[in-house]
């Protein structure tokens, strides 16, 4: 019984370690703010634009903007939202029958591609948002695919809002510059900075905070793991994961010892 009720502790802390995205998001309301001021304005204000966001990886960059994508959920269902993982893209001008499909147009090749999909959004209809994660797989030659993908907000009563997140700081200053000399401009920029100790500290209390009972990892452990993680990257993933195999250490050494344990009253 002992071990069954200690058990459910460390099964539900390692549960809660997992990176998922939380229903608040720890240090991260300004950047949370920003990214729902952005849809509203665009995707709901039926204005075309583009966003860029830009973080090491562990910064909440595709968290913050998940959440706000479920917290917006009714209210973007006028528009077509498409997300798009470029990782999972073969080369970078895959992005462009990807999208295709998504739209449910038929996939065309060559030059005929990037017109068909022109043509679409650029025609009546409901507002498209598009959401690129990984963005910098799709740097190439010549950067045409990423200059394409910018360039289509900009089209006249263009209907897309496309959101591009990537790990470099400076992807549009080194890919993108020829949108600056569009008058539209080039994207709205959100940057994500590392994680604080003092914010990974919370961000792992509060996770932690979820199961019952006492503290599963001291304070002053948490804190250790805070302070070591942001020194190196300020990765919210290293520091959950950290955590997590902590508690699977312990976990096991307390298995060991409740199998070992001698029942009470001598009984063998």
């Amino acid at each position: 019984q002992l071990f069954r009720q200690e058990g459910t502790c460390y099964q539900q802390a390692k549960q809660v370690l997992h990176a998922a995205v939380p229903d608040r998001l720890q240090g991260r309301e300004r950047e949370t703010g920003i990214l729902r001021q952005f849809l509203q304005e665009h995707v709901l204000g039926h204005r075309p634009g583009s966003l860029y966001v830009s973080g090491a990886p562990g910064t909440g960059k595709t968290a913050c903007l998940s959440r706000v994508l479920l917290d917006c959920k009714d209210k973007l269902a006028g528009s077509k939202t498409v997300l798009l993982n470029c990782m999972a893209l073969g080369s970078p001008h895959s992005v462009f029958p990807a999208l295709a499909k998504h739209l449910g147009l038929p996939v065309a090749t060559g030059r005929e591609r990037v017109r068909s999909l022109e043509k679409h959004l650029t025609a009546q209809g409901p507002m498209v948002l598009l959401v690129l994660d990984e963005l910098d797989q799709l740097e190439s030659k010549g950067q045409d695919v990423l200059y394409t993908l910018f360039e289509w907000p900009q089209l006249p009563r263009s209907r897309l809002v496309l959101v591009g997140l990537a790990n470099a700081l400076d992807l549009t200053d080194r890919s993108l510059a020829r949108l600056k000399a569009h008058p539209a401009g080039s994207p709205q920029l959100l940057h994500f900075t590392p994680y604080t100790k003092e914010q990974l500290t919370r961000i792992l209390q509060e996770r932690l905070g979820q199961v019952a009972g006492d503290p599963v990892v001291d304070s002053a452990a948490l804190q250790f793991c805070a302070r070591k993680v942001s020194a190196v990257s300020g990765d919210a993933r290293k520091a959950l994961d950290v955590c997590r195999r902590a508690v699977e250490v312990v976990e096991l050494e307390v298995r060991g010892q409740t199998l070992l344990k001698p029942l009470p009253g001598g009984e063998s």
